[in-house]
């Protein structure tokens, strides 16, 4: 696709967080699309988390767990950065249940540890989603939740207007993070294929959210949000599902 980097060659580490770490972090700690959008939309479709086992998977620097946690949620959290699970302790402390490990393997959390699991902006990194939702399916309690947020599907076409959207493709964006430069690689996939991925893994699809930003965006974003009158814009898109 023309308007996107290639992906990174043989040899490269895709998406090698530990490289820009802290700059991923410092853009990302008060921007529009983190901290006024996918944070908060996570943590309304959490609810009231008072008391409850929380797994937070891709963890990050720890924005997310620090919420939590503050809203009575014990937490536990991975990622598959050193890096960023090293940021995640020191915002959070030495005794923050953190670990490092790799959704895409064997977690080293027993099954049914945990009521909720959440998967914010994880999963369009896998080619596969099979092995990856097993694992968080086996970790979780009967009738427990996954929330989750990946991009929107219709973001690819949107990028690319001659791509096929039913196909499973790898494509790359390159950012800049703090002033560093990034490129990472996704894996797009079609809604359909989204939610026959969770039914095959024992989820049931109860909620598939396109929120609009946190109050007040607007007063604090007034350029980047000028062309949206409704106040919501497309970027990703938020489910909870119910493990069966």
């Amino acid at each position: 696709m023309s308007a996107l980097p290639e992906t990174p060659g043989d040899g490269a580490v895709l998406n090698d967080y530990d490289t820009f770490a802290e700059a991923y972090t410092a853009e990302t700690e008060a921007n529009l699309l983190n901290a006024h959008y996918t944070r908060p939309a996570i943590l309304d479709l959490a609810g009231d988390v008072t008391g409850r086992q929380i797994l937070d998977a891709g963890c990050g620097s720890g924005p997310l767990f620090a919420a939590l946690r503050d809203r009575g949620a014990v937490v536990t959290g991975f990622d598959s950065s050193a890096k960023m699970v090293e940021l995640a302790r020191q915002r959070l402390g030495g005794d923050a249940a953190l670990h490092v490990a790799d959704i895409g393997s064997p977690l080293p959390f027993p099954g049914g540890a945990f009521d909720d699991v959440i998967a914010s902006l994880v999963l369009h990194y896998l080619e596969d989603w099979t092995a990856a939702l097993a694992e968080l399916r086996r970790v979780l309690k009967p009738g427990g939740r996954l929330i989750m947020a990946v991009h929107h599907p219709i973001i690819f076409k949107l990028l690319d207007p001659t791509a096929d959207y039913f196909a499973t493709t790898q494509w790359s964006h390159e950012h800049t993070f703090d002033g560093q430069k990034a490129v990472l690689t996704y894996w797009h996939r079609p809604l359909h294929a989204m939610t026959d991925a969770f039914t095959a893994a024992g989820f049931r699809t109860a909620v598939i959210s396109e929120p609009p930003p946190a109050p007040g965006a607007r007063q604090l974003f007034p350029d980047e949000l000028a062309a949206f009158p409704s106040g919501a814009f497309l970027s990703f898109l938020f489910f909870v599902l119910e493990a069966v």
